[in-house]
């Protein structure tokens, strides 16, 4: 993991973008303190298709609840 202060990051930003496509974590520092991570996209396509699948087949299984005692003009006033 590489470290830059707040000030490095934002006069080198491509750089520190390329870095982090290249497989880098980089930490950014004010002050002394860390205020941010930037880290490279790790999940796959696959993870995320998997949670949306399992999401759909929570929602179907549910009964719908509710009253729909309102009506379209009344959600814009």
């Amino acid at each position: 993991m590489k470290t830059v202060s707040a000030s490095d990051a934002n006069r080198h930003f491509s750089s520190v973008l390329r870095e982090v496509s290249q497989g880098e974590v980089i930490t950014v520092v004010s002050r002394g303190r860390p205020v941010a991570t930037i880290a490279p996209i790790a999940s796959s396509g696959a993870e995320r298709r998997s949670a949306r699948t399992a999401l759909l087949q929570r929602l179907r299984g549910q009964v719908p609840g509710g009253e729909r005692n309102w009506t379209r003009d009344e959600l814009y006033k």
